[in-house]
């Protein structure tokens, strides 16, 4: 185990966050809720209804009393949480229909994050992206001065670190929004104790091309720059340039990063999603999120191939993300 996911472990030591697990009917996720429970780091509350999650935990030979197990459709709270998710869509939806929502797992799950039942959220090994995604930006929304949520992969091998974003959510940005994740994106590494080093990528470096696609990151990371002043950022660089300080040499002698980037913001989901896959695959990195970033509270998303040790996993980060927005 990496010594970034130990220090993980180490900072949430006692601390037992309450993280919302949707999907208690799948075995890799009621596994992973076991093993958390019996951490001081995590303590998971299961959705489901008892007898579903008890046949399955005999299937699986699991013992789950040590569980906080809720039922959504016998939950002594929800004329509350019907109530308060009538307010937050602030009527568009009636009691009656709020009832209907709400016996999807991830809306209720997400309902009991915002009312402060609990602290996060872990869902999608069952759900999409998007049935994970939507009840967040309907409920939790995005923090002030955020305009939208996006995720990104912190991709470790070994002691090697770096984090990669937009990967999962927005398939085409423009300059402004672009830079506003590049500045989410340097937030999120350094809420994880990584000293933030920006890398805007294209596949230009300073000009060496000029299209569109290259103008638009150049001006994005001139925004990014304005925002975030103290953090390096730089850009337009091609990955070379970002990551390889005889490149970055050669190719942008001047910058800031001198080929050091560990955090690199890709001009578009269709790259980003490539790139972080890319490195994964041939380059023996794990992936772990997509993490996502900008809501007032932690959501996660878990790939739908995930394993056992994937959701454990992510759970840390979600519990980390809540102690970083409560010490805010």
């Amino acid at each position: 185990m990496s010594q970034f996911i130990e220090n993980l472990k180490s900072n949430l030591e006692g601390k037992n966050i309450e993280i919302v697990f949707p999907e208690g009917n799948d075995p890799r996720v009621l596994r992973a809720a076991v093993e958390l429970a019996e951490t001081s780091y995590v303590k998971p509350v299961i959705l489901g209804s008892a007898s579903d999650l008890e046949a399955l935990a005999n299937k699986e030979q699991l013992d789950i009393s040590a569980l906080t197990t809720i039922d959504p459709a016998d939950y002594e709270d929800m004329e509350i949480l019907v109530e308060e998710f009538v307010k937050r869509r602030k009527g568009k939806v009636t009691a009656e229909q709020a009832y209907e929502i709400l016996k999807d797992a991830n809306y209720f799950g997400t309902m009991l994050v915002y009312t402060g039942r609990a602290k996060g959220l872990v869902s999608g090994a069952v759900h999409s992206t998007p049935d994970t995604v939507r009840p967040a930006l309907q409920i939790i929304k995005t923090k002030p001065g955020v305009t939208r949520t996006s995720g990104v992969f912190f991709m470790l091998r070994e002691d090697e670190l770096y984090v990669m974003g937009d990967c999962a959510i927005n398939p085409e940005l423009n300059a402004e929004e672009l830079a506003e994740v590049a500045v989410e994106t340097a937030k999120t590494a350094r809420s994880f104790e990584i000293d933030p080093r920006v890398a805007l990528l294209s596949f230009s470096t300073r000009g060496s091309a000029k299209t569109e696609e290259t103008e638009k990151v150049k001006l994005a990371t001139q925004y990014a720059k304005e925002k975030l002043p103290e953090v390096p950022i730089d850009g337009e660089l091609q990955f070379d340039a970002a990551f390889v300080p005889s490149v970055a040499e050669k190719k942008a002698p001047d910058s800031e990063l001198k080929g050091q980037a560990n955090v690199f913001v890709f001009p578009s989901l269709e790259a980003g999603n490539i790139g972080y896959k890319i490195a994964q695959r041939l380059g023996g990195f794990e992936a772990y999120g997509p993490i996502l970033q900008g809501l007032n509270k932690p959501v996660n998303d878990l790939s739908r191939g995930c394993s056992k040790d994937e959701v454990f996993t992510l759970a840390l980060f979600t519990a980390t993300q809540a102690l970083t927005l409560d010490d805010a």
